[in-house]
């Protein structure tokens, strides 16, 4: 059997390149060499593309982009080429079966490099166009959830060209629909970058300010007081959701440095003291918010737990959640007895079975 011409694209001009790096080094790690050709492809912050043949612990260090053997390099839109041009001094054409992005947040995530594959009929790895750039963008995720009846916290979406005409008509209406504490987020950032949790109208301006320079659209929800609680769904049609696991931050929210960088964070698989009745509802509603955004392939689904009543309260969803060691989509499939490489080829597989209906 022939192995599988496998890209997997990692970096990205995007905010989250780090974690992308780290990520993409954990499933490449985890790829059996027997399986697959793997084509290591790098994509700058400043969103240069290069094909990387060195040693793969190069990439949680970023040491790999001043690597010499980087070659420039490109996934073309044209069909007929199938997939990558290596730009050295003879230009090499590589086809590919399938192709892994690694990539978490803007044009990653977001439905953009999605959108490349789909010109290049390469079959790739997760969601597709419209799932990923909806998953992405927090307003329009809430949207899709509104129209199934799932519960979420309360919510106003503010456009930088409407706020910049009027900026203390948006603070007072939130401060009369939300009330204190306040969540601010750019619309599209994953990772918690850009998020904070404002106190007061100081807070508030200082925290809208700082989600416009991630995005000219922001979110503000009001804040829930509970267990933060997440799961996992794998597959494109028959779906498995994996068990429930808590996250316990170490900071006032699951921020991004309390993600990666404060080792007092803690994920506890599978959740604690959390009923059947519970847990089944947060792995249902998953399951239905996943199906309503035509999600395919993979995505963890964050909920809140809510102290005041009890209620499954719907916070987000990753379409291409972390792989590094500690992420939680791998863990909690992990918990589920699927290992991290057994996941990585059903995701292929998913990729490739998907590919094939079209």
């Amino acid at each position: 059997m022939s192995k599988i011409q496998l890209g997997v694209i990692f970096g990205g001009a995007s905010s989250e390149h780090e974690v992308s790096c780290v990520s993409a080094a954990s499933v490449i790690s985890n790829l059996s060499e027997d399986k697959y050709d793997i084509y290591k492809i790098g994509i700058t912050r400043e969103g240069r593309w290069y094909y990387f043949t060195s040693d793969l612990g190069k990439l949680p260090t970023g040491e790999w982009e001043k690597d010499a053997s980087l070659v420039p390099c490109s996934i073309l839109p044209d069909s007929a080429v199938h997939g990558m041009v290596v730009l050295g001094e003879k230009p090499e054409f590589i086809r590919l079966d399938c192709v892994f992005p690694v990539l978490h947040g803007k044009n990653g995530e977001d439905g953009t490099i999605q959108g490349l594959f789909e010109l290049a009929g390469i079959p790739y790895v997760g969601c597709g166009v419209f799932a990923s750039s909806a998953s992405m963008d927090k307003a329009y995720t809430k949207i899709v959830a509104e129209s199934i009846g799932v519960t979420q916290a309360k919510y106003l979406t503010f456009r930088k060209f409407d706020f910049d005409k009027d900026p203390e008509s948006f603070y007072a209406a939130a401060e009369e629909k939300l009330g204190y504490p306040i969540f601010v987020k750019p619309a599209n950032a994953g990772s918690s970058v850009g998020i904070s949790k404002a106190k007061t109208r100081e807070g508030l301006v200082e925290a809208i300010a700082l989600a416009f320079v991630h995005d000219r659209k922001i979110v503000l929800e009001e804040a829930v007081v509970g267990r933060e609680l997440e799961t996992a769904v794998l597959g494109n049609e028959e779906l498995e959701v994996a068990v429930v696991g808590e996250v316990l931050a170490a900071d006032e929210f699951y921020s991004y440095d309390a993600k990666y960088s404060n080792a007092d964070s803690k994920t506890v698989i599978p959740a604690e003291n959390l009923s059947k009745e519970k847990s089944d509802e947060i792995r249902e509603t998953a399951r239905r918010i996943f199906t309503a955004l035509d999600g395919r392939g993979f995505s963890r689904v964050d909920f809140f737990l809510r102290a005041s009543d009890n209620a499954v309260v719907f916070n987000e969803i990753n379409t291409i959640p972390g792989f590094t060691s500690i992420s939680m989509y791998p863990k909690l499939f992990a918990a589920c007895g699927v290992s991290y490489g057994e996941l990585c080829d059903r995701l292929v597989a998913c990729a490739l079975e998907e590919h094939a209906k079209n």
